[in-house]
């Protein structure tokens, strides 16, 4: 059985988009080649390493493990690749770094510097819910994630990345605005505006809520929080969200600001991986520059 890396890379591929089209436009392979390539590896296998279905494929149980091996053997070329061309005076790669919501704030200004630093190393930012992202780390979909710590990393290696504030923002003219901060549980008799009820952050809201014996009342859901903010300025309701968003709104949207007095409503966002010392250089590099003080 023989598999070259072009297969490897292929399957996982499709294995991470559930699509054979669209892993084929990430290995910028034409589809009949992927396709081709990818009965040429169930052929040889002797198995069948997909389960087509009407949205999609997934792995079958042989997929799942060929998935594993594929994962280890291209990391591990990789962190060769990388290895080697520090002593050719040069630093070639990509990261993928998935990523919670409250963490995407801050790292556009962090990255445009990283990359300006490091011209030949890309990034594969995506945008996850934080337990998908421990999931993806953990299951090598991705290099390193960056989640809430109200989210259960298990084996996963973590270092800390920024510290993020829960606040509540109001219309400007709401009588909350002038108390300066404000417990929890004095809001909750308040109409909010919330996100998505499988949100991380909505579900985090909601546990705290239920041991107070109380429920949100959600006027509206909302995907993000620049327009759960401007609802909230218009006088719809409350909002709880990332300091960082309430900030980067308020001026445009004379958005009143008021800090949770909770100690759950600060939250450590920890950058994570399978292991450190096990990355690739150029996903080490990264893990530096984020991690500086």
């Amino acid at each position: 059985m023989r598999f070259d890396l072009t297969d490897l890379r292929l399957f996982l591929h499709v294995v991470e988009a559930q699509s054979i089209t669209q892993g084929a436009e990430r290995s910028g392979m034409a589809l009949p080649s992927a396709s081709a390539r990818i009965r040429g590896m169930e052929e040889t296998s002797g198995i069948p390493l997909l389960e087509r279905e009407a949205r999609g494929v997934r792995p079958t149980p042989a997929g799942e493990a060929l998935t594993h091996h594929a994962r280890i053997v291209l990391g591990q070329m990789e962190q060769m690749r990388g290895d080697l061309q520090l002593y050719a005076g040069g630093l070639r790669g990509q990261v993928r770094l998935f990523s919670g919501r409250a963490a995407m704030a801050h790292l556009p200004a962090r990255l445009r510097h990283f990359l300006a630093d490091h011209p030949a190393i890309d990034i594969d930012l995506q945008e996850k819910q934080s337990p998908d992202v421990v999931a993806a780390v953990a299951g090598g979909l991705a290099d390193l994630g960056i989640a809430a710590d109200t989210s259960e990393t298990g084996s996963l290696e973590t270092r800390p990345f920024e510290i993020d504030r829960l606040v509540v923002v109001a219309a400007l003219d709401h009588p909350l605005v002038a108390e300066g901060s404000v417990a929890f549980r004095d809001i909750l008799c308040e109409p909010f505006v919330g996100l998505p009820a499988d949100s991380a952050l909505q579900g985090h809201l909601s546990a705290h809520a239920a041991r107070e014996g109380r429920q949100f009342k959600l006027r509206v859901r909302l995907d993000s929080f620049e327009d759960i903010c401007a609802m909230a300025s218009s006088g719809v309701g409350l909002a709880i969200v990332p300091d960082v968003y309430a900030r980067r709104y308020q001026a445009e949207m004379v958005l009143g600001v008021i800090p949770l007095t909770d100690a759950w409503a600060l939250r450590h966002l920890l950058l994570c991986a399978r292991s450190f010392a096990a990355l690739p250089v150029h996903a080490r590099k990264l893990v530096e520059y984020l991690t500086s003080p």
